[in-house]
């Protein structure tokens, strides 16, 4: 029979919501169930009542009612080697301390209102008594695909959260524009701010506007309607290397938030689905020793647009961006 349980809040969980954690760790408990647990009290935090929208911070303890993980065993065991099946399939290296994952396009890094399945999700099918459930240490846009980072322990995941705040990483993206980018090389410097869904290019009234910068090169075209570019993120702004491309006039493939329509000589039964935009590499110092150096291979969507296009899907570019 479940017991009371106590959660310790990870620093990679500061800031999110009590209801998007129990959704997290707690996939099968309702919303319904959440609230009435939250009413009588019997969820705490750091022994105090909470509300589903109080924002948690790292180390603080939740006390968790015995309600929330009766989840019948048998059902639990199979989602999590269903899980853990589908997660080793993403491998593309791993070692004691990480994890490096080649993420699909269409799946979430992290839950969110209506989906039901997310890399986060299945992390908790790997977790193990010593160090817990691996920790997610950078992010990627659902519809992105490409090499991700994950923590198998606190330590790591401090170091490398580390790596990431000093930009002692080198990350390089391969996308398909609309049209081809000028000039052939280039760097963009425009800064964000969000608007609804979208991140638009700030104005100069715009106080809460962040810094942003991309470089990006052409790796090929196809004459004057399409490109092949690899994009350099020299900071790492929601959406950035999207609304960057999207400012400049080429657009990514796919964008449905950004993009375009595909001009009427584009084969659209022939082209890939889906955004084409695609974490193709990451070197980062390892937590322990030497450096990590992954490339992530195109998934089966991008492959068929690189063929059709006739562009090299072994190419490689110098790392712009310091």
């Amino acid at each position: 029979m479940p017991q009371l349980q106590t959660h310790k809040v990870e620093a990679d969980e500061s800031g999110i919501r009590l209801d998007r954690w129990f959704k997290r760790h707690f996939p099968n408990l309702t919303h319904g169930q959440l609230q009435k647990m939250l009413r009588t009290g019997q969820v705490r935090i750091d022994g105090k009542r909470a509300e589903s929208a109080t924002r948690l911070e790292a180390g603080q303890e939740i006390r968790v009612p015995p309600q929330a993980i009766e989840t019948p065993p048998a059902e639990i065991a199979k989602k999590s080697a269903r899980d853990a099946n589908d997660i080793k399939k993403l491998i593309l290296f791993e070692d004691e301390d990480v994890l490096v994952l080649n993420k699909p396009t269409g799946l979430a890094v992290q839950g969110g209102t209506g989906l039901t399945s997310s890399i986060d999700h299945m992390l908790a099918s790997l977790a193990t008594d010593k160090n817990g459930k691996p920790k997610l240490v950078h992010r990627l846009d659902r519809d992105t695909s490409g090499v991700l980072l994950v923590a198998k322990s606190a330590f790591a995941a401090m170091r490398l959260a580390e790596s990431f705040r000093n930009r002692e990483t080198r990350k390089i993206y391969w996308g398909v524009t609309l049209g081809v980018p000028k000039p052939e090389r280039g760097r963009i410097e425009a800064a964000l701010v969000k608007r609804g869904e979208t991140m638009i290019v700030a104005g100069k009234k715009d106080e809460d506007a962040k810094k942003a910068v991309t470089v990006y090169q052409n790796m090929e075209r196809a004459e004057f309607q399409a490109a092949f570019v690899a994009m350099w993120p020299v900071t790492g702004r929601t959406h950035q290397l999207r609304a960057h491309m999207a400012h400049i006039g080429t657009p990514l493939l796919g964008d449905k938030l950004y993009g375009k329509p595909l001009p009427e000589s584009f084969p659209q039964q022939e082209l890939g689905k889906g955004l084409h935009l695609h974490a193709r590499r990451l070197i980062i110092p390892h937590p322990r020793r030497g450096t990590i150096d992954v490339t992530a291979p195109l998934g089966a969507e991008m492959r068929k647009t690189w063929t059709w296009f006739g562009f090299d899907p072994n190419a490689d570019a110098e790392f712009e961006g310091k």
